[in-house]
């Protein structure tokens, strides 16, 4: 035990610094271990590297000042492709690859422009996964006018949006709102600070912007146009290339009115207060100099070939729940279909000992990847020593390589064991990438740190059967290099239990973006001989079951290899259970993409963190994209299995509600809260896509592209933002299936005698509120019982003429009668209408309204996003550029009637003075 407790405190001290998905460390102030990968498909080009340097130098001190001299960039870590020529101060790689970099440059798909952005998975406050940024933009100066300078301005931008979790302070969605002045509505423009001056343009005309009288606010195509000179500070996060700019909103300056994603994600906070909660800036202290107190390094790190081997536990314990010959099955498909071409792969087993099967091979041919598999182990025997294991796997790695740098080892274990910490330095130092597959109720509990100290892949496999765990774990076990047109895409994988003489039957697409290499692969556990097959293409050619592969050395998996590019569209199978009682059977189905042009569509799954204490939630997220575009419109559902209990299926939305931060994002979340027990946990999402449904979408959390400068009174608009028709990107996906693990997590501090209602609703971000007819329509997403899940029990609305009274003191606010109002489950678009009492619109008023969900346990959500209504006849032009606004020309307007109406008085007095004088002295003469 006391081994033990030191080898927990040693992975704690080891484990505090890293971030989930990236390796940065903060030290005094400076950020380290910045990774910066280039993407495999670009061709080599020395100016990438340079520019990539000369922006983060110049990031670093823009950076130092903006944060009040906290913070700066002291070391990062460039990671050249494999094919681009080796020289002389390229270093290796070590744990670093391109799935974990913090920023990569790559190619955009269909040149959609060159945004740079964040992807961005989580709430306020919370780290995004990654910054990209196009080779375009790195190379060609000309962008400058767009989004500013690429170090001052944009690198900082994002990376505000990455390690903070702030997000834009524009938004291209909502670009104007409302806003009550001195009691006059104006029109402003969504912007942070407010101080921020310009005029309202139509792009295409360079005229002024008319008002559209059913929004009350400015016409299609209106652009807010800002001065290209500025004595607005802030802010970074809105736009970021104004010269001006140089510090983030704060309280003082920030515009908490703004209908942007700072204010509805982060509950109106400004950007400096989100970044003074974060642990960076509890952890640090200001530096007491004018810059930054190095400059910052940097490395050159060239990937190489993958090199992988397989450390597999053979101890006694495997014998049981057919474990060695499920993983017979499971390492056969990672090594004849999964596995890269031109990888290097090696065989280990342990169990007391460690023996090495096969050295170092180099998957060239077909024949190699065969003789890999004679090579996997069919009987289990003996105790459990891991480290003996992962010491004969680097022994295999050396044989052929002087250093571990860069290599994979992918273990696998059923058992405890006592003495992994003996070797725990020595992974940490290694330098090679240590995946793990904790296998069955049993398996150390320690044996994820070895991922967690070497930026490996957790996996844990039940011994249920028909959940194919073993199998989904090594798929997912694809390469980090980045080139998606070599890797396995796993387009089904599916098993259950078929009672005798029935069928298991199903469907699986194969879309145009994948095809190659397509491999349909049936598993079974009972007697060797196969069960009846029958497999139909998209054409109606049928395949088998003797045209399937059954290889000698394992009886229970039938192969088929689909020669070329298979048929897209729907393959329809048949397989029926001849054994004399029920056996479980599965169809697993992969393939690689189709054409290095077209990337293929691909499904990322996540959970918001890898250990849990109860009662936080949890959340699932699954990123659904090809190429950089995010798919929208797919079914997504995810299921959980804990180390004891039943799996629990959800459905993921991209609804812009509950878990879900951005609507149309390609990131689909749900909140997972049913935990069953303490251990390990494992994730699996299933994704399904129809061709009338399913669309490409677009990236957020972008620097802004801006439409355009007044200088010296002359409008100087930049080109129009590049854009891609609906209906050309619609073309381009068409109906597909995919299947990814998550990988496992583990949960503690469940209570042991079961679960009380501790979940309330989940705050509602979405609510909005138009006038129509003298009546109030609000409408929202339904929250649920417990977050985002079942039902609420009933609402709380409330209004409020003060913003502030709204958001600070809810409770004190105006009610709304809401007993009519019953709460649909979760996920459903609630709508609401009511007559507001004693509110007329003779004075120009904004209404402002928000809502909480309460649950039958009386437990209450958060306040709702702040949604407004204003009630005026016309409103007035904001004058942001400091010239005479409406009231002032007014003013003027009624000062000049006067002089004219006293002038034109006067002047008619004196006509009739005249007139009278004249007829008088007339009379006079006659």
């Amino acid at each position: 035990k006391g081994t033990m407790r030191v080898f927990k405190s040693l992975v704690l001290l080891f484990l505090l610094p890293v971030v989930r998905g990236s390796m940065v460390q903060l030290k005094n102030g400076g950020y380290e271990d910045i990774i910066i990968a280039i993407n495999p498909e670009l061709p080599e080009d020395d100016n990438i590297i340079r520019n990539i340097q000369y922006m983060v130098k110049e990031a670093s001190t823009y950076l130092f000042n903006a944060t009040k001299q906290r913070f700066f960039f002291k070391a990062v870590k460039i990671i050249i492709p494999l094919h681009w020529l080796p020289k002389p101060e390229y270093l290796s790689v070590k744990t670093e690859s391109y799935d974990k970099a913090d920023v990569i440059v790559a190619n955009p798909f269909l040149k959609y422009g060159d945004d740079p952005y964040t992807l961005q998975y989580g709430g306020c406050g919370e780290k995004g996964r990654y910054i990209h940024f196009t080779p375009d933009f790195l190379l060609n100066d000309n962008l400058y006018n767009i989004y500013g300078s690429r170090g001052t301005k944009v690198f900082v931008h994002e990376w505000a949006h990455l390690r903070w979790g702030v997000f834009d302070e524009y938004n291209n969605d909502a670009p104007f709102y409302v806003s009550i002045n001195s009691g006059n509505a104006s029109v402003e423009a969504t912007r942070c600070s407010a101080n921020v001056t310009g005029k309202y343009i139509v792009q295409s005309t360079t005229s002024e912007c008319k008002y559209d009288e059913q929004t009350k606010l400015y016409e299609a195509g209106c652009k807010f146009v800002p001065d290209k000179t500025q004595n607005a500070p802030a802010s970074i996060m809105y736009m970021q290339s104004l010269p001006s700019v140089v510090e983030f909103c704060d309280q003082s300056t920030h515009n908490e009115k703004a209908t942007n994603m700072q204010n509805k994600i982060c509950n109106y906070k400004s950007t400096w207060e989100v970044i003074m909660n974060s642990s960076d800036f509890s952890n640090t202290s200001p530096i007491n100099s004018t810059s930054p107190p190095f400059e910052t390094s940097f490395s050159l790190l060239q990937t190489k070939d993958r090199v992988v081997c397989l450390v597999l536990d053979v101890s006694g314990s495997m014998a049981g729940y057919n474990r060695i010959n499920r993983l017979y099955q499971a390492a056969e498909i990672f090594l004849l279909q999964i596995i890269e071409t031109g990888s290097w792969v090696g065989i280990v087993t342990f169990q007391s000992t460690a023996q090495i099967k096969i050295n170092l091979q180099q998957i060239v041919t077909e024949n190699v990847r065969q003789d890999l598999i004679a090579y996997l182990p069919k009987t289990a025997s003996g105790g459990t020593n891991i480290c003996e294991g992962v010491r004969k796997g680097f022994e295999v790695i050396k044989q052929k390589y002087t250093s571990l740098y860069g290599s994979e080892i992918v273990l696998l274990t059923d058992g405890e064991d006592g003495s992994m910490s003996r070797c725990l330095t020595e992974v940490k130092n290694s330098g090679s990438i240590i995946h793990t597959i904790a296998l069955g109720p049993s398996a150390a509990s320690e044996l994820e740190q070895f991922s967690d100290m070497t930026g490996g892949l957790k996996f844990y496999a039940t011994d249920t059967v028909d959940s194919n765990g073993l199998i989904d774990a090594f798929s997912g076990i694809s390469s980090g290099s980045g080139n998606i047109s070599e890797q396995s895409i796993q387009l089904e994988s599916t098993a259950r239990s078929v009672a005798v003489k029935q069928w298991m039957n199903g469907t699986v697409t194969v879309d145009s973006t994948v095809g190659n290499d397509t491999f349909f692969v049936v598993t079974w556990d009972g007697i060797t001989s196969p069960p009846d097959i029958l497999l139909r293409d998209p054409k109606g050619k049928e395949y088998r079951t003797s045209d399937f592969t059954v290889s000698n050395l394992n009886l229970r998996t039938a192969r088929l290899s689909i020669a070329g590019t298979a048929e897209v569209g729907d393959w329809y199978y048949w397989i029926q259970n001849n054994h004399t009682v029920p056996q479980v059977i599965s169809m697993i189905v992969t393939s690689r993409a189709a054409s290095l042009a077209v990337p293929p569509v691909t499904v990322k799954a996540h959970m918001n963190k890898d250990t849990n204490n109860f009662p936080n939630p949890m959340v699932i997220y699954a990123e659904v994209s090809q190429g950089f575009l995010p798919v929208l419109g797919a079914t997504v559902m995810a299921t959980v299995e804990p180390q004891t209990g039943s799996a629990v299926e959800l459905k993921l939305l991209d609804d812009g509600s509950g878990a879900d931060i951005n609507k149309n994002d390609g990131i689909y979340s749900k909140y997972f809260t049913s935990f069953n027990g303490n251990g390990r946990y494992n994730l699996k999402v299933r994704v399904q896509g129809r061709s009338q449904t399913v669309r490409l979408g677009r990236r957020q959390s972008r620097a802004l592209y801006v439409p355009g400068y007044i200088e010296n009174g002359e409008i100087k608009m930049n080109a129009p933002r590049p854009e891609v028709s609906d209906e050309e990107i619609q073309t381009k996906l068409g109906s597909f299936n995919r299947v990814a693990s998550g990988g496992s997590f583990v949960v503690e501090n469940v209570p042991s005698g079961g679960i009380t209602d501790v979940f309330p609703p989940c705050k509602i971000t979405d609510l909005e509120a138009q006038y129509e007819e003298d009546k109030i329509h609000l409408s929202w997403t339904a929250p649920g019982n417990d977050l985002d899940e079942g039902q609420a029990d009933r609402y709380i609305i409330k209004m409020s003429e003060s913003f502030l009274d709204l958001r600070n003191t809810f409770e004190n606010a105006t009610s709304v009668n809401t007993s009519s109002l019953v709460p649909n489950p979760a996920g459903t678009k609630e709508s609401f209408q009511f007559k507001p009492e004693n509110i007329t619109t003779e004075n120009d008023t904004i209404i402002y309204f928000a809502i909480r969900a309460v649950d039958n346990a009386s437990l209450t959500s958060e306040v709702s996003n702040i949604a407004q209504v204003a009630l005026f006849v016309t409103p007035k032009e904001s004058s942001p550029d400091g010239a005479p606004n409406d009231d002032a020309i007014n003013e003027g307007i009624s000062v000049l009637a006067i002089v004219l109406i006293v002038a034109g008085c006067v002047a008619a007095v004196l006509i009739v003075v005249s007139l009278t004088v004249c007829i008088l002295v007339k009379k006079n003469r006659r």
